[in-house]
């Protein structure tokens, strides 16, 4: 405070001295001491500043002018003395001091993402605006941003209201098309950019009916179909690289990755909008991407912007039709986040009352066909070319046959040429199978723990011989009144090949429920009919109660003492429907990762904490912990109070509210098997995926080297159950394989002979070892690690079958790497 009252004195003495160039020196002080933070207190310096009389104002701009040439002065005090100079000389007679060097500032500004209102930049601008020079785009953009976060600052606000040209901000592909849209019409263009203007309005979580009434207004004004199209090209351009990068801060997030805010209000507009049209396939579609793309996570930020996704699903939500029912039913089964998946589940819930049905009804018969006229599969005649679509595995295909009934490699010229807009709709229908596809084997996935029953008659046609879903279900195992089927040969078949026609009741199969010799039975008979499942299920990993657990009683200790990659497990957990929240290196508690059971009325816990946080090497920027240490598992009813433990470690304790009274956990035994093997299967999935003993960079042991231990015995150690079914698939597929004569199996590894060496490939972290002496080989696996030449495997999905094999097939061929890094090591 002592600060600022001097210097309120300095301007009063100043004056009186009529000593104006001192002043402006004095102020430059002023700026270095508040590091240019006109805030609190200082505003009244400023204010005191601008009471002075024009004459008096303008020969401190004179001054400061002197003080920005002056040799003595650097970068951030001519910087001061500009952001001064506009201060002072608001509503002075037009005289246009620095104004190179103003522009200069400026174009250094619009490179920010935003700046802090205590900077006063606000009135650079509007030495601009006097001077009658329009303000570049990037500049207003930047300054839109900034009044976003100005708080109570009405000077910057007021300024950024006066910056109406152009109506989006420049820097995002979509909202630079959509400026060119706008104007490309001269005849609509007026009514285009009132538009998007009323689209930028849309602040809001819901849009008004004063909002719709006037967006209904506008779009009539350009022409619904127009508006359908545009918008509809604008949402798949979203989330594309910036068209200019802005300056990121040491501990910003990615800013150029995360959507524009001004303009993220606009998408949100323009979702509403969309939403108030006819209904239309290509409009939900689009809405369901604009909603993934919006929960995209970016460094340091966490999801792109839940704003615009949790809009897109209240578009979807009031548009009426089958195909916005169908992308709201594939979404919940897709999206993890969690204020998003809220406002999905009210959606189909509200679909499923309207329509009274069950909510696992409404997500059932919401699944369209897509064009698909027989399980998996259509043609369609374009002239005399037949186009196919057909399901393969998870994907759908698109293939041609020539009037001859021979495959064409390509898009015959004839479809491109005549049938222009068929090949659009094909094209889209196999992208909206694709994506159908896998949201349902994610949904089948988890049907295992609701437990549900079907009517034989609702399940054959919801199921079996729906004719997207049923590429899915005939590679699945079921029970028909307590008999186990699958589907070969055109018919649902026993494990003798008697086919099953009829039955009462169907559930979905589970390994834990059936004697192993069956589950071997099984899986014969699937690979006898070459059947692949879209997941494992007959190959599934079951987790019966050890000694060590039912000695502890309460918990299992299986999947403790492990380190994760915090935030791939966040997002593993996430997929797998648990609960769990990022931990932070700060003073605060959280939860354990849960999942919840209603069906069971139960509540799984997996205790985690931070890991290290002592430097830089453990948290993130944005100060989360980069990796996790594990604990027990423990069983709950859904309803007892909640565990909470220190973010950086310590002892778990039940958070009690009320006069709640402590619930003791359950004992593992009295736990259904199902449950419990469910549940643990997902702890282990998160351990063998996020373990930083998967990493093979990681033979030094990590920072410090404290996880060397950790990362041996995790890389070459005992096998996880995951592992175990990889070496029982690996007994059987290797005969198989075109360098079976250089393959072994011994324990716990996978023996490849190369000319070069012998190679060991653990089957659990996919690590290896070469002779002589156990040598460490490290091979960093691609983003597509599939070996060619593996024939065939019995279930998809697991990525880490896939680099053994790759890694399996190159050693046994080792005179041909080419790779420099590896063969410095060889």
């Amino acid at each position: 405070m002592g600060h600022v009252q001097r210097y309120k004195d300095l301007i009063r003495q100043r004056s009186a001295a009529d000593d104006f160039e001192a002043l402006a020196a004095d102020l430059l002080k002023a700026a270095h001491i508040n590091n240019g933070g006109w805030t609190g207190l200082w505003e009244g310096v400023l204010n005191r500043l601008c009471e002075l009389p024009p004459q008096a104002r303008s020969r401190i701009a004179d001054g400061l002018v002197t003080q920005y040439h002056a040799d003595r002065s650097g970068p951030t005090a001519r910087n001061n003395a500009l952001t001064l100079l506009g201060i002072v000389s608001r509503d002075l007679p037009p005289h246009d001091r620095l104004a190179a060097e103003r522009l200069a500032l400026l174009d250094e500004i619009s490179r920010q993402h935003s700046f802090w209102y205590g900077s006063r930049y606000e009135a650079l601008v509007e030495a601009e605006l006097a001077a009658g020079r329009p303000v570049a785009p990037a500049v207003v953009a930047v300054f839109r941003r900034s009044a976003l976060q100005a708080y109570d600052n009405r000077d910057l606000t007021e300024t950024a209201k006066k910056l109406t040209e152009p109506v989006l901000n420049v820097g995002e592909e979509w909202a630079e098309q959509a400026l060119r849209d706008a104007a490309a019409d001269p005849a609509v263009g007026p009514a285009w950019q009132e538009l998007l203007a009323h689209a930028a309005t849309a602040t809001a979580a819901k849009p008004s009916a004063k909002w719709d009434e006037r967006a209904a207004a506008l779009t009539e004004a350009v022409g619904p179909e127009r508006v359908r199209e545009a918008v509809i090209r604008w949402f798949a351009l979203a989330g594309r690289p910036r068209t200019f990068e802005l300056d990121r801060g040491q501990y910003e997030p990615d800013v150029n990755a995360a959507y524009d805010p001004c303009n993220a209000n606009a998408l949100r507009g323009l979702t509403w909008l969309v939403s108030l049209l006819p209904a239309h396939p290509d409009t939900a579609r689009a809405l369901g991407a604009l909603v993934e793309t919006s929960l995209r996570k970016v460094a340091g930020l966490g999801p792109r912007n839940p704003k615009v996704a949790n809009a897109a699903v209240n578009a979807l939500a009031r548009t009426d039709g089958a195909a916005a029912l169908a992308e709201l039913a594939r979404l919940a089964a897709r999206v993890t986040f969690k204020g998003t998946l809220k406002l999905l589940d009210a959606a189909l819930d509200a679909h499923a009352r309207a329509l009274g049905l069950g909510r696992e009804e409404i997500e059932e018969l919401a699944v369209p066909a897509y064009g698909l006229t027989e399980v998996g599969r259509t043609e369609q005649r374009l002239g005399e070319i037949t186009a196919v679509i057909e399901v393969q595995g998870t994907k759908a295909v698109l293939s041609w046959r020539n009037p001859a009934g021979k495959a064409a490699k390509s898009v015959p010229a004839a479809v491109k040429r005549d049938h222009a807009e068929e090949l659009k709709d094909l094209k889209a229908a196999v992208k909206d199978v694709d994506k159908m596809l896998s949201a349902q084997s994610e949904r089948l996935d988890r049907q295992f723990l609701a437990d549900r029953t079907w009517s034989y008659d609702t399940w054959r046609e919801r199921y079996l011989d729906h004719p997207l879903v049923g590429a899915l279900a005939r590679r699945l195992l079921w029970t028909v009144d307590g008999t186990t089927v699958g589907h070969a040969d055109g018919a649902l078949r026993t494990l003798t090949d008697e086919p099953v026609t009829a039955g009462a009741e169907v559930r979905l199969w589970h390994p834990v429920e059936h004697p192993p010799a069956e589950i071997v039975a099984w899986r014969d008979w699937l690979e006898r009919h070459e059947i692949t499942q879209p997941f494992k299920q007959a190959h599934r990993e079951v987790y019966p109660l050890t000694d060590a657990e039912r000695a502890t009683g309460t918990y299992s200790n299986r999947f403790a003492a492990h380190i994760l990659r915090q935030h791939q497990f966040h997002s593993l957990a996430a997929a797998r429907g648990w609960t769990n929240r990022l931990r932070l290196a700060v003073d605060d508690t959280a939860p354990p990762a849960t999942r919840d059971l209603p069906r069971w009325g139960l509540r799984a816990e997996y205790w985690i904490e931070g890991d290290g946080g002592e430097n830089d090497q453990d948290v993130t920027d944005s100060g989360s912990f980069l990796r996790l240490r594990t604990d027990q598992v423990r069983f709950y009813p859904i309803d007892a109070p909640q565990n909470q433990a220190h973010c950086a470690g310590g002892e778990y304790g039940m958070w009690l509210h009320d006069g709640e009274a402590p619930v003791d956990p359950l004992p593992l035994s009295d736990i259904p098997p199902l449950v419990l093997t469910e549940v643990l299967r997902d702890v282990d999935l998160f351990v063998g995926v996020a373990s930083v003993g998967n990493d093979p960079t990681w033979q030094d042991g990590g920072p410090g080297g404290r996880f060397r231990e950790y990362w041996t015995g995790y890389s070459f150690g005992e096998l996880n159950a995951t592992a175990e079914t990889r070496r029982t698939l690996l007994e059987r597929l290797i005969p198989r394989l075109a360098i079976a004569d250089r393959c072994t199996l011994e324990g716990r590894f996978l023996q490849v002979k190369g000319d070069r060496h012998t190679y060991r490939i653990h089957l659990g972290s996919t690590n290896i070892l070469r002779t002589p002496n156990d040598q460490y080989l490290c091979i960093v696996p691609g983003a597509d690690s599939a070996a060619p030449g593996t024939g065939y495997l019995p279930f998809e999905g697991d990525r880490g079958l896939a680099v053994i094999l790759s890694k399996a097939m190159m050693l046994a061929n080792d005179l041909r790497i080419t790779d420099p890094t590896i063969l410095s090591q060889l």
